[in-house]
Formats: structure tokens, sequence, C-alpha cells
């Protein structure tokens, strides 16, 4: 499995939902995140939620505990 996958293209109007490894950085997530799912904005993803009560992010994932799924907004 990829250090970073995308779990779920759309969420909300300006999120999305990566897999990743626990260690990833956020240029590694941006970077995947850019790639796969252009957000059609004029910056692309730029942010990367690691601590966000507000957004219930991130959290493990629960088909690989040694995972953890982060959401990306734009």
């Amino acid at each position: 499995m990829d250090r970073v996958v995308v779990t779920r293209y759309v969420l909300g109007f300006a999120f999305m939902q990566v897999c990743a490894v626990k260690d990833v950085t956020d240029e590694e997530i941006l970077e995947v995140a850019n790639a796969k799912n252009p957000s059609g904005t004029e910056m692309g993803w730029v942010r990367v939620h690691r601590e966000s009560e507000e957004h219930r992010a991130p959290v493990t994932c629960d088909e690989h505990v040694e995972r953890t799924h982060f959401l990306v907004s734009c």
C-alpha cells in the first residue's frame, strides 16, 4: 500500500480524506492530494488538518490500525 491513499475524494464543499502512514509529512499528503484529485481551485489542496476537534481529524484507520485518516482542505 502507498504511503498516502485518497479514501474520500469529496467531503463537504472543500475537504477530502486521505489514509496515510503515521509518519507522513504534510508535503507528502498535499503532493498526492493535488496529483490524484485536483481541487479545481487556484491554490489547490493547501492544508492538512492534524489536530482538529471541529473536523474530527486525524483518526486511526479502522482497516489498518497502523495508518491514520487526515482531512485536507483547499
